[in-house]
């Protein structure tokens, strides 16, 4: 699962916490987790969050005390790619 992409086009360090937090769109990732997937030093990783959040494409709140960041709705693809399109729409169809 990745960013949709038109959100591909952004800092190389967003794209890859977008792209993490897409692998877990549900349950969220802390900043600790963010980090071992994205693997750039805290700072950096900050920064970034920082810029995700104030574009509106992630959100953070508190679970079982720790801070857990989630990609907002409409920022990472559909779990199944062929969801919507023609082609899912013709598999939906014939009985397999």
């Amino acid at each position: 699962m990745q960013a949709k992409p038109e959100y591909r086009d952004r800092d190389e360090v967003e794209v890859a916490v977008l792209d993490a937090l897409a692998d877990r769109r549900e349950e969220g990732m802390t900043v600790f987790e963010l980090r071992s997937r994205v693997d750039v030093d805290i700072d950096t990783l900050e920064s970034a969050l920082a810029d995700l959040k104030s574009d509106g494409l992630i959100e953070a709140h508190q679970e079982d005390h720790r801070t857990v960041i989630v990609p907002e709705d409409g920022v990472v693809g559909p779990i199944d790619p062929d969801e919507g399109s023609l082609l899912g729409q013709i598999r939906d169809k014939l009985p397999f």
